[in-house]
């Protein structure tokens, strides 16, 4: 806290405030002045000359030489042409030219260049100017912070049932409806910022400020984000300051011809496992550079918020590999911490939230950084959410190496709940990550093959099909209720899509088959994606009436080992689970805090989510005061195998 308060009055001192300090877009990088002429700054410290050179000077390298200015920043002004026309028109390419100070000649793309593209086969980007006549006006107000946040994880590229790369626009056209229906109000958009490897996942970037233009113009995005918020979804954009694409053609590596421009130099800024470059984080034009690129996104695209990613590669100098992480504090505060990274996020938290109040951010951090998601007026990290991380590990688990007999009630619910007290978690059964080639979605490790063959529902529930589709709703609404302050869910996997996914690479013969998201298999009446859907889109609406995900942690009175029973409470409503194969239970008693009448309201065994029906949902469920389980009241409930309810004593006011 004292090292990030020093650095934000340095700022203050130096810049005159975080505010004018993380607009560096405005004046790095190339700008037209009112007089039409052009304005040109860059950092390159390690340069022996600076020149720009385009279309609009025939490529001449030398004929616009910058001018040198302390700190190794450069700047060069363009007078405009005599008849008062843009000199360099939008859609023209450029470059920076640099002679390095061992003689080497490098073209670069500018480290804040707003848009840049591949044209035809080639396999680096060119950067582009982009300044067009009508740029797009918003004409939505940004919503307020959601109290609940139900996450829909997005990726545009691979939103279209076809084998291609998607546009902003189709997912403005199709996807947003969808989200909107099933009842998530917050998106967060993957593998924006402009990456050259489609296969990375969006992790390797080359182009920070720069949204990608594999998908269309950056007037397309801000479209989309635009039509998210006329819906009322906010929108939250995957950050990655964790580390940097090595390309130095077309990304920041080697910039001004050293290897310490932008990241540490030597082995201290290359990532072993990544195969990518690490910032210097306490060096000032670094932090300018990424803070003015939050600033960026917030400003010109109107975003409102970010998801950090590999928060647990910057917080340590070990990067979190090999490391396993016991909780022990050990871990967490000691000389193995990277104090730079962490008042770096300090920052960028500081600035997010003093900008927009409004603005969400959440951390994608595995080791569990205690405070990490504390205010950072009491010495925290800032950030409003963390991922639960270990949830989505444990299902996978249960699945794979347990018979459902087997499953530890306990266990479960001491993997939902394992958090500390008033630290925001954003709980999921699974991401991108379990989606991923080399793994497998929940579905597909429940269902597998049969996926293919037996999901009509003109044939007969196959025991292996039956089982799938229960547990798959049981698994979501416990991760939903129990396991943290939000949800999140990777699109398509509400439905139970059937395969993993997997970019165009080499090892796939540059294949799109499994880069997509089969959307059409849930409008298919005949298919039984269609009642998974359904549950997932039930289970996000009653959310947003009864509001658990922003209610006190549940009280949870029962986990029976025998009988395979998790009962808990949250914001007033009752939650049965019966995760037994094969037994039922006539009048189970189960403990309450509330008296009065009860009512099913989301039986995840109704016929429309592929369920047996066994349960009439006309049932009046009445509590006495007989005590059970540490609750003040009960009542008997008739609960079938693989079943999840929920109860709300309808004698409360709503």
């Amino acid at each position: 806290y004292k090292k990030f308060s020093k650095i934000l009055s340095d700022i203050g001192e130096n810049e005159g405030g975080i505010d004018k300090f993380s607009r560096g877009y405005e004046s790095f990088g190339i700008h037209r002045c009112a007089d039409g002429g052009l304005y040109c700054k860059e950092w390159a410290p390690g340069a022996e000359g600076v020149f720009l050179t385009g279309d609009f000077n025939g490529w001449n390298p030398f004929s616009y030489p910058y001018k040198k200015l302390d700190y190794g920043k450069w700047e060069l002004y363009i007078p405009p042409k005599q008849n008062k026309s843009v000199l360099v028109p939008h859609g023209s390419k450029l470059k920076v030219f640099i002679t390095s100070k061992s003689g080497e000649i490098l073209y670069r793309i500018s480290p804040w260049a707003k848009y840049v593209a591949r044209e035809g086969g080639n396999v680096n980007y060119d950067w582009i100017c982009w300044d067009p006549e009508h740029p797009y006006k918003f004409k939505h107000s940004r919503p307020k912070k959601p109290k609940s946040v139900r996450i829909y994880e997005s990726h545009v590229g691979i939103s279209s049932h076809e084998g291609k790369i998607a546009s902003y626009k189709h997912f403005t056209c199709n996807v947003l409806p969808r989200i909107k229906d099933l009842g998530y109000n917050c998106i967060q958009l993957m593998a924006i910022m402009e990456h050259a490897y489609y296969a990375s996942f969006g992790y390797q970037i080359t182009s920070f400020f720069a949204a990608s233009s594999r998908y269309g113009t950056p007037e397309e995005l801000k479209e989309l984000v635009d039509t998210a918020h006329s819906m009322g979804i906010t929108v939250l954009l995957d950050v990655v300051h964790s580390h940097a694409s090595k390309n130095s053609e077309d990304g920041l590596n080697m910039f001004d011809g050293t290897d310490s421009c932008y990241f540490h130099s030597g082995p201290r800024g290359t990532h072993d496992l990544w195969d990518s470059k690490l910032f210097a984080y306490s060096n000032w034009e670094v932090l300018r550079f990424l803070l003015s690129n939050i600033r960026w996104w917030l400003e010109e695209y109107c975003f409102d918020g970010f998801r950090f990613d590999g928060v647990t590669s910057m917080l340590y100098h070990h990067h979190g590999m090999g490391q396993s992480f016991s909780g022990d504090y050990n871990e967490y505060f000691g000389l193995q911490v990277d104090e730079d990274a962490l008042t770096y996020l300090m920052l960028a938290n500081h600035l997010i939230h003093t900008l927009y109040p409004d603005s969400i951010t959440i951390a994608e951090d595995v080791s569990g950084m205690p405070a990490l998601c504390s205010p950072i007026s009491q010495g925290g990290g800032g950030f409003d959410y963390r991922l639960a991380m270990a949830i989505p590990d444990k299902w996978i688990q249960l699945i794979k190496e347990f018979k459902d007999e087997d499953w530890n009630m306990g266990n479960i619910v001491y993997t939902l709940t394992n958090r500390r007290y008033l630290e925001k978690c954003i709980a999921y059964a699974e991401s991108h990550d379990q989606a991923l080639v080399g793994d497998k979605t929940l579905a597909f490790w429940l269902m597998d093959a049969e996926m293919y063959t037996n999901m009509s529902v003109l044939a007969p529930f196959t025991p292996v099909i039956d089982r799938g589709i229960q547990l798959h709703k049981m698994i979501r609404l416990i991760t939903h209720a129990l396991g943290g302050e939000g949800y999140l869910n990777f699109m398509g996997n509400e439905f139970g899509h059937p395969e993993w996914l997997d970019f165009p690479r080499k090892g796939n013969n540059e294949s799109y088959h499994y880069a997509r998201r089969q959307f059409h298999l849930t409008d298919d009446d005949l298919l039984r994606y269609k009642f998974l859907n359904n549950f997932d889109r039930d289970m996000n609406r009653l959310e947003e009436r009864c509001g658990w995900l922003s209610a006190p942690q549940a009280f949870v009175s029962e986990k029976h080992e025998g009988n395979k029973i998790i009962a808990f409470e949250r914001a007033g409503l009752l939650f049965i689970f019966n995760f037994h194969p094969n037994k039922s239970y006539t009048d189970y008693r189960v403990g309450t805090a509330l008296p009065g009448k009860f009512k099913i309201v989301l039986d995840s065994d109704a016929a429309e989510y592929g369920g047996h029906q066994r349960l009439d949902h006309n049932t009046d469920f009445f509590s006495e005061a007989l005590e059970h389980n540490g609750r003040h009241y009960s009542l008997l409930v008739y609960i079938p195998s693989r079943v999840a309810l929920i109860l709300q004593n309808v004698d409360l006011p709503n």
